[in-house]
């Protein structure tokens, strides 16, 4: 018989409620296991998070700029200020609504035993990173820019060769641990009796991303159909296949076929569907924004952490451009963003640990977001190509 496969989210789930029923009645050592599993988890991490920038967005910057062309360069405008609204969007809807919903919060002892030593490891292996994240960022982009303009075919090989060694390493070893990591940090929640406001804020801040990912493709459509001078509310039903099929892979890429489908069927056409489709598949990632800036909100609220609005700018732009080099598997997005959440929020082990939690939890629905946004962009895409061509001829 084949062995059954359970899904990323289904592992997950069940990771949070076996760390949830177990943390009331196992005895401390057995808790320890588990803590000290984290804490190599959590280095590892730290060591691999600026390899994982440099190995995925030296290539993509690569790759974008030696794809010449006035139509690439729009889609990619038009992509990367989609991101950016997305960003902003949610930042200025959270502020408003999580101060009211978000009464509560994690006590800060509670805190500091969770991390520090209410649940000792038993051993701890350092792993310093071999460069930091700002500096894997300044090099990834000097980089990604220099094979660019030089066109170096062996550059360009080195590039992509360590693009699927780090691809690599997020699919086979990070992805399939996270649920082992997961349960660890709820089975340390659990024992110190915090893990009901934690799942409080788990629904609340899902519901609310939730209602705000609706709201984001309701104004990308509607933009979108003035500039096209189409129905939106047509074309937004005519992209449902796709966002339903997102729900169920999700994966930007493995949707592309239905996306690209749904474009076509939109009237879009096909030589510009077959290009922004599975270019935005890549590039146009507003729903994971959506959901990196709304949680990480959350978290700071609940750990009772100042928000500095200036600090989100440039962790919003920063963001953007991160999006662009996520590599297409579940939690992809989340995987590529953590070294800058570390960086410029200074979220801890704990809060990454929740962060990648809520974030794969609707990991679906972002994926959907994106992929149905996409069809936003083409309609515009089409609409600008359309007038190009009517004035060349």
């Amino acid at each position: 018989m084949r062995s059954i496969k359970i899904p990323l989210l289904g592992r997950v789930v069940i990771a949070i409620v076996l760390g949830i029923l177990l943390g009331q009645i196992v005895p401390v050592w057995f808790a320890r296991i588990f803590a000290t599993f984290n804490d190599l988890f959590g280095n590892f991490l730290s060591f691999i998070v600026p390899l994982i920038i440099l190995g995925l967005v030296t290539p993509a910057i690569s790759e974008l700029g030696r794809g010449a062309g006035k139509l690439l360069l729009l889609t990619l405008l038009i992509a990367y200020f989609s991101t950016l609204f997305s960003g902003f969007f949610t930042y200025f809807s959270c502020q408003s609504v999580f101060p009211k919903i978000i009464t509560g919060g994690m006590d800060s002892s509670l805190v500091q035993s969770i991390e520090e030593g209410a649940i000792k490891v038993y051993f701890s292996i350092q792993m310093p990173p071999v460069i930091d994240v700002m500096a894997a960022l300044i090099l990834s982009f000097c980089l990604g820019l220099g094979a660019s303009i030089t066109k170096g075919e062996a550059l360009q090989s080195l590039f992509s060769n360590f693009r699927d060694v780090i691809t690599l390493i997020i699919r086979k070893v990070i992805i399939p641990l996270l649920p082992l990591y997961i349960f660890g940090m709820f089975l340390s929640i659990s024992v110190v009796g915090q893990v009901y406001t934690v799942i409080v804020l788990f629904i609340q801040v899902i519901g609310v991303i939730f209602v705000l990912h609706i709201l984001l493709l309701l104004i990308q459509f509607i933009t979108a159909g003035i500039i096209a001078k189409r129905n939106p509310f047509k074309a937004m039903k005519g992209m449902m296949p796709a966002y339903l099929t997102a729900l169920g892979t999700s994966s930007s890429a493995a949707t592309i076929p239905v996306t690209l489908q749904c474009a076509i069927d939109n009237k879009i056409n096909r030589n510009i569907a077959s290009f922004v489709i599975p270019l935005c598949a890549t590039i146009h990632l507003a729903g994971s924004i959506m959901k990196i800036v709304g949680f990480s909100l959350a978290i700071m609220y609940f750990f009772k952490i100042p928000v500095d609005f200036g600090v989100f700018v440039g962790f919003i732009f920063m963001l953007g451009i991160l999006m662009v080099a996520a590599p297409g598997v579940p939690g992809g997005a989340i995987m590529t963003a953590i070294g800058v959440i570390q960086a410029t929020l200074g979220f801890t082990d704990t809060m990454v640990g929740l962060m990648i939690t809520i974030y794969i939890a609707v990991d679906s629905f972002g994926t959907a977001c994106n992929v149905t946004g996409d069809g936003a962009i083409a309609m515009v895409i089409d609409r600008i190509a359309g007038k190009v061509s009517t004035c060349l001829s």
